[in-house]
């Protein structure tokens, strides 16, 4: 059994034992790190810890959104602003920024520029009214999840180091 963030809030929030979620967040931490010591040793790059339920839930949609609002971007440097942003803790593969970048501009949320359009070099990309819309409805839509990662995170904290 996997323990991810809305386990472990729904856990806590169900009144089941702390000691329980905690070893479910432990045996998790474990596969995890065994996860990641086979990707480096592989050259690959490390999982993120909450990765798949934060595709689920639409958060680099949202970030990506977050990210163009201020100023045009590209795939990789929002992929680094991604990883800076969570000091680490969420890293985006390519393989995951590109597809969304092309799906947000074919749903014309935010519309691509080629730097250079005779050499096809980097795609910058910037939010269209669409992209406006759609970001205002994520940031409703995730605040929840991320409010009960925050709980989560905070309940093994506590249990863990007595705080």
């Amino acid at each position: 059994m996997d323990a991810h963030p809305r386990k472990l809030a729904v856990m806590a929030e169900k009144g089941s034992n702390l000691e329980d979620a905690v070893a479910e967040a432990t045996k998790a931490a474990t596969r995890q790190k065994a996860g990641e010591a086979g990707r480096k040793r592989g050259g690959g790059r490390a999982s993120d810890v909450f990765g798949g339920e934060m595709r689920r839930r639409d958060l680099f949609p949202l970030l990506v959104l977050h990210l163009i609002r201020s100023e045009p971007s590209y795939g990789n440097l929002l992929i680094e602003a991604i990883e800076s942003m969570t000091q680490g803790v969420v890293s985006v593969n390519p393989n995951t920024m590109y597809p969304l970048l092309r799906d947000l501009e074919s749903k014309g949320m935010i519309e691509g520029n080629w730097e250079h359009p005779d050499k096809r070099t980097r795609r910058f990309y910037s939010i269209t009214p669409a992209g406006e819309e759609e970001y205002g409805r994520l940031v409703e839509e995730i605040e929840p999840f991320l409010d009960s990662v925050i709980r989560s995170i905070s309940l093994i904290k506590a249990e863990v180091y007595g705080k």
